[in-house]
């Protein structure tokens, strides 16, 4: 244990230094610093950020400012930012950084959705939150997605738009872990919900449990299947403490349909390292995922297809700093962007295939000497571009 906890100790604080992270260990069935009581003032910029490219060509992103979240528009591809909206009228403590962060997408009709985690004020607890503009300006009052309003986490939460107009909010959800603490028990790290709206967000079903034993402070990543079900993955928590991958399809209600273990590097460590995956799935129903894990002692970046149980083309990606990578497709166009620490700066590199995945070629794209979020790739039609902020350039889109 004592080995786990101080490798965990150098890896996040490294991190945090390094990068620009807000990064901390949580021994079982605790979080991270996401989720605590915000404080007065900031010790380093909330840039935790999520952005869209509308129907219209235009591109959107919400961030936090003072207690609210704050919606901005782009007409020439992320270069010129001008700010559109305020989401929540009323301020509450917002969660704004790279793994919990305010989310963005458009409903079927064109409305503007957007989804964000508000702190309680003890530490570790808050809710979800949701918004509605059904002309893409004024918000309708926020509402809290879930039913359950006990004061535990619910937060970490994602958001998708699936074929058929429905809407799925999931996030990481503690109250079975401290419904199994109040008893006496144990319960290995927390559970993931999801909620479904049927009507573009004016209404949501009461949520259904995912999965019990997520990792309590790994991003999640949500797309649809091949057959536009909603499928989702995450960091899991096997018995007795590995932390790999877990995949799941979501029924109508947002519930799990058989979930199955898709990552094999068995990483043993009790704690969390705030670091979750992405996934991309092609019109052939091939799964293109990149995520973080130790392996064979040394902590990095993978890329790998998830297969029947296995996991085709496992490589890393990047260099032994790299971090935060996200992926997209654009017909066999494979698009994975990470950003990396070279000892001075943050540079975002982007790793760009066109044969579906079986060789890349890298491109540096940017550096910062500050703080930056996680980069997010955003397609339109067959172009894919990425998006990234930081602390001294702001938010700024990059062509692939």
């Amino acid at each position: 244990m004592r080995r786990v906890l101080s490798y965990c100790g150098r890896y996040l604080v490294g991190a945090a230094l390094a990068l620009g992270l807000v990064g901390a260990a949580a021994a079982h069935g605790g979080h991270v610093a996401a989720d605590k009581a915000a404080p007065a003032k900031a010790a380093r910029p909330e840039l935790g950020t999520s952005a869209a490219i509308a129907a219209d060509g235009s591109w959107y992103a919400v961030a936090t400012r003072d207690g609210h979240v704050v919606l901005h528009r782009s007409i020439d591809a992320g270069l010129h930012w001008t700010e559109a909206a305020v989401v929540n009228r009323v301020p509450e403590a917002i969660a704004a950084e790279g793994e919990n962060r305010p989310r963005l997408a458009f409903a079927a009709d064109g409305a503007v959705l957007v989804s964000w985690a508000r702190r309680f004020e003890e530490r570790f607890t808050g809710d979800v939150r949701f918004a509605r503009a059904a002309d893409g300006l004024h918000f309708d009052a926020p509402v809290t997605v879930h039913r359950d309003r006990s004061i535990v986490g619910h937060s970490f939460n994602v958001m998708q738009v699936m074929r058929d107009g429905r809407l799925v909010i999931a996030w990481i959800d503690s109250r079975d872990g401290a419904a199994a603490k109040r008893a006496g028990g144990d319960y290995r790290g927390s559970a993931i919900y999801a909620a479904v709206s049927d009507d573009g967000g004016r209404s949501f079903r009461p949520e259904a449990k995912v999965a019990d034993h997520s990792c309590q402070c790994c991003r999640l990543a949500l797309t649809d299947d091949v057959d536009g079900v909603p499928l989702l993955l995450w960091r899991h928590v096997f018995e007795p403490n590995e932390r790999d991958h877990a995949l799941a399809r979501l029924d109508v209600d947002g519930g799990a349909v058989v979930p199955e273990r898709v990552t094999f590097d068995r990483w043993r460590i009790d704690a969390c390292p705030h670091h979750g995956p992405s996934l991309a799935v092609a019109a052939d129903g091939t799964r293109h995922a990149v995520w973080f894990n130790e392996r064979e002692g040394a902590g990095r970046v993978f890329y790998g297809r998830l297969a029947d149980g296995r996991v085709e083309g496992q490589r890393p990606v990047g260099g032994p700093r790299a971090a935060h990578a996200d992926i997209a497709l654009a017909g066999a166009r494979v698009a994975v962007v990470w950003k990396e620490f070279d000892g001075e700066h943050t540079q975002l590199f982007a790793e760009l295939s066109d044969d579906g995945g079986r060789s890349f070629r890298t491109r540096a794209l940017a550096a910062t000497a500050g703080a930056s979020d996680q980069p997010r790739v955003l397609r339109r039609g067959e172009a894919l571009f990425v998006f990234w902020r930081t602390a001294d350039e702001g938010m700024k889109g990059y062509p692939l």
